[in-house]
């Protein structure tokens, strides 16, 4: 029933909110969890997010009772695993919620366990953010006598002028781009779309790329366009991904010899704040950065914040 349930709910995840592949693995994980501790050694299969809305066998379901699950399990529960980070328990915590909501819905249970089980408060940490310095320094490293260098530099350039998601940059296409008036068209979480301002210098490193000649011929290293309507472009001439996007940050990561862990979303953490730095209001930036909430935009303050006393104490003569 349990595993049936799961499905049911995993489904409906998928069928009527369009949850990402993303979100239905962090249910399934987290519902695994549960069903683990609960059978505690039994061979019920495990819950496969991808079966969730495709065929499933359901003929050796798990013999745990819904019903049969108490506030004191969901503690117990939670205790068991109270070594995992706060963000995972929280995220735990929510799948559970909503798990238990859809049992009660469909009748499955009569009493939902999750009611008056709190969240632990979530943990901020402030964004890495790099110093215009360490920003050209990370710029520098693409060789731009390789035409994918120069569509990693292109990348790097676009990221920094408008702060943009990686998932964002490699759904470009190109008819997203207005060149006259340094605009781009980006589809963003929960498919929603915004317009928002590119730099020239951006727009001029994206349109050298587009128009670069390379890009219509196969090579030993690349092959030419195949995507037509995609801007980035991997080695096979088809759309570039954000797992590859990342890779190449990691490769120019280590020749730059900067310290931590620097990725694309670090360039969108920077950019907003140095727009800050220089003067740029808050609101501003939320609708730059597609952010639903300003909250989420006013921990770019904070940074702002450490990077200055960072910079006082280094610069300044007695400290």
């Amino acid at each position: 029933m349990y595993i049936k349930a799961a499905y049911d709910f995993l489904s409906q995840l998928k069928l009527l909110h369009n949850a990402s592949i993303h979100t239905l693995r962090n249910y399934a994980i987290d519902l695994n969890a549960l069903k683990t501790f609960l059978e505690m050694g039994s061979t019920s299969p495990k819950i496969n997010y991808m079966e969730s809305y495709l065929n499933r066998d359901l003929s050796n379901d798990s013999p745990i009772d819904l019903a049969s699950i108490s506030r004191r399990t969901i503690r117990e529960f939670l205790a068991h695993h109270e070594t995992t980070s706060n963000r995972t328990q929280i995220r735990r915590i929510s799948t559970l919620r909503s798990f238990f909501k859809f049992l009660m819905n469909q009748k499955f249970i009569s009493f939902n366990p999750m009611e008056e089980i709190e969240s632990p408060k979530f943990e901020k940490k402030l964004p890495i953010s790099l110093s215009y310095d360490q920003v050209q320094n990370l710029f520098e490293q693409p060789n731009l006598a390789s035409y994918l260098d120069y569509r990693d530099r292109s990348m790097m350039e676009l990221l920094y002028s408008s702060g943009l998601r990686v998932s964002e940059l490699v759904a470009l296409n190109r008819d997203d781009f207005d060149f006259d008036s340094l605009q781009v068209k980006l589809r963003g979480k929960g498919k929603k779309e915004r317009v928002i301002p590119i730099t020239q210098n951006a727009a001029t490193w994206v349109e050298n790329y587009l128009k670069h000649p390379m890009r219509y011929k196969n090579s030993k290293e690349h092959l030419q366009e195949q995507d037509t309507r995609g801007v980035f472009l991997n080695k096979w001439g088809q759309r570039i991904t954000t797992r590859s996007v990342d890779r190449k940050f990691m490769k120019y990561l280590i020749k730059s010899g900067l310290p931590g862990n620097v990725t694309p979303h670090t360039i969108r953490h920077t950019i907003a704040t140095h727009w800050l730095e220089n003067g740029m209001d808050l609101k501003t930036i939320q609708v730059i950065l597609g952010h639903s909430s300003l909250s989420t935009t006013s921990i770019y303050t904070h940074v702002s914040v450490k990077l200055k006393k960072d910079v006082y104490d280094k610069a300044h003569p007695r400290a």
